[in-house]
């Protein structure tokens, strides 16, 4: 495998409640036995601070208030809190979250600018919260808002049945939303396996602080632990490896299956694609004819699995049908458990290897497993994700390598909806996967954005946090609002410059308006001047003889 490298940030926050009653103090975990060191400087724990402007500083100081709670002053971010001491901290997401505690109860706290966002405030106190109205599995026990000492704070506390297959569901939650107008937000978000009764005491510490240094990521990779065939290594290493040059794949509607359109295609681009993407919902068992016959012809199948019903697959769209909401939490409860175990079977069965793309662009909110339907708990999806994975290592599974797949912007961009929230972890992905479009011009807020624009920062953030190789698992440009041409030739001059890129699959498709007018034409072959584009940029790329 590639040698790579890198780090993250996160982090949160929350606010105050004066001249409401504050129930008894209760520290949800035991106080430590042995004091916590008094710093962390870029995620590690430090005895004295170096005074280094950049660091991304953390301090540990008393909680006078709050016997049984230590103060965390985070620098980076520019607040302190107070913090049950028994709750072990976790800095390495900095810039995205500071996390307390690995047992029943954790603390994230984050905090939010939305500046430059393509969200803001309204959407962050009120839109995020939608799921407490729309899943009965939801039980709401306070929500209220008021303004304090010049802050807008939702406070809301919810929980929900346990889930069979999370051992220690943390299934009580509480969200402590405090905005500073007109761009600020901190959130202390709460999750225990035991109901909350100190969010309170929580949000009465919150303090602001003097900013100093920068939080950042400092997350260390680790390998995949993956079971592999001897056949699936060796496409690994041959497709996936340090080394490895570009290939590129395409999406039909009718492929891997059918495979007449594709090769029409690839006569006239003078290109065979080495790899299809296919997906399906949980009305489909697996395509096995479909990986057959892709085989057969020599190609290799990106296989998307969404967890929904193939009814509503857009939660923007479903309007009052909602019954995709819950699957996460059917998954974890073991509904489905015999399904996967059918579909674990099936895959070992075909025996050849499979890219197997689970839930992808999570953090969309017309994903229905994005967590903006499940509480906001990124927890569920990789639970969800592991579990499956468990199940398929149980069957056996040798032949599947994971794709794991966030969409280049989060919606709602929000610090607990960030890509990284939703990593389920090195040992259970074996491939990053990157997904962004030039969407073009013709939806309202949509715009035109370069391959450079696109691609450039999701590189340089993702080789800085993940030791894997990538794949463009889909991606295309519109032809409204530009030049497509132009666009498709600026692709090709790119695309070398990121050598960590082994597969890129075209998204030959057309999205439509609800008048059924094309709004994002994403055809390869729209026009000849497209495909002849695409034909010069291929090229480059044929098999050496």
């Amino acid at each position: 495998m590639a040698n790579y490298t890198k780090k993250l940030v996160t982090l949160g926050l929350s606010c105050l409640l004066l001249g409401l009653p504050v129930a008894p103090a209760r520290a949800i975990e035991p106080a430590q036995a042995v004091p916590p060191p008094p710093f962390y400087i870029n995620g590690r724990a430090a005895g004295a601070d170096s005074g280094e402007p950049l660091n991304d500083l953390k301090e540990v100081a008393a909680c006078p208030a709050l016997p049984g709670y230590r103060r965390i002053i985070d620098h980076a971010h520019g607040y302190s809190v107070c913090i049950p001491a028994g709750l072990t901290p976790d800095f390495s997401l900095s810039a995205v979250r500071s996390s307390f505690g690995d047992g029943p109860t954790r603390i994230e706290v984050y905090a939010d600018n939305f500046t430059e966002s393509v969200s803001n405030p309204r959407d962050y106190m009120y839109y995020a919260n939608k799921f407490l109205d729309s899943s009965p599995r939801h039980h709401l026990a306070v929500r209220e808002t008021f303004q304090w000492n010049g802050f807008t704070v939702n406070r809301i506390k919810w929980s929900r049945a346990p889930l069979t297959a999370v051992p220690g569901d943390r299934n009580h939650y509480a969200s402590l939303e405090v905005l500073r107008y007109p761009d600020q937000a901190y959130t202390i978000f709460i999750k225990s396996a035991e109901p909350i009764d100190n969010d309170l005491e929580i949000l009465h510490s919150f303090q602001l602080a003097e900013r100093r240094g920068a939080p950042g990521i400092f997350r260390q990779p680790a390998p995949a632990k993956t079971k592999l065939s001897k056949e699936t290594q060796a496409f690994q290493a041959k497709y996936f490896g340090q080394a490895s040059p570009l290939r590129w794949g395409y999406f039909d509607c009718i492929a891997p299956e059918r495979l007449r359109q594709v090769k029409e295609l690839e006569a006239r681009l003078g290109y065979k694609f080495g790899f299809i993407l296919r997906y399906q919902s949980l009305d489909e068992r697996v395509p096995l004819a479909g990986l057959r016959t892709g085989f057969a012809d020599g190609r290799f199948v990106e296989l998307t699995m969404q967890t929904t019903h193939a009814d509503t697959v857009n939660a923007l769209l479903a309007g009052s049908n909602r019954g995709n909401q819950d699957l996460m939490y059917d998954i974890l409860d073991r509904q489905y458990d015999e399904y996967f175990r059918e579909y674990a079977r099936a895959l070992k069965e075909f025996g050849h290897p499979v890219l197997f793309r689970l839930n992808n662009e999570m953090n969309g909110d017309w994903c229905w497993y994005s967590a903006m339907y499940a509480g906001k708990d990124t927890d569920i999806y990789k639970a969800v994700w592991r579990h499956i994975h468990k199940l398929f290592d149980e069957a056996g599974v040798d032949n599947v390598l994971w794709v794991w797949n966030p969409h280049d912007v989060s919606l709602p961009d929000f610090k607990w909806n960030h890509p990284l929230m939703y990593y389920p972890g090195d040992d259970v992905v074996d491939i990053i996967g990157i997904t962004g479009y030039n969407t073009g011009t013709y939806f309202p807020g949509e715009q035109w954005r370069s391959f450079h624009d696109i691609y450039k920062p999701v590189i340089v953030d993702y080789s800085d946090w993940f030791d894997k190789p990538f794949m463009i698992t889909e991606f295309g440009s519109n032809s409204v609002g530009g030049d497509k041409v132009a666009w498709i030739n600026d692709m090709f001059r790119e695309m070398p410059q990121y050598d960590r890129i082994k597969v890129a699959i075209w998204w030959s498709w057309t999205d439509w308006d609800e008048a059924g007018r094309p709004g994002r034409i994403y055809l390869l072959d729209e026009n000849d001047a497209t495909t002849e584009a695409f034909r010069r940029g291929l090229k480059n790329y044929l098999p050496q003889k």
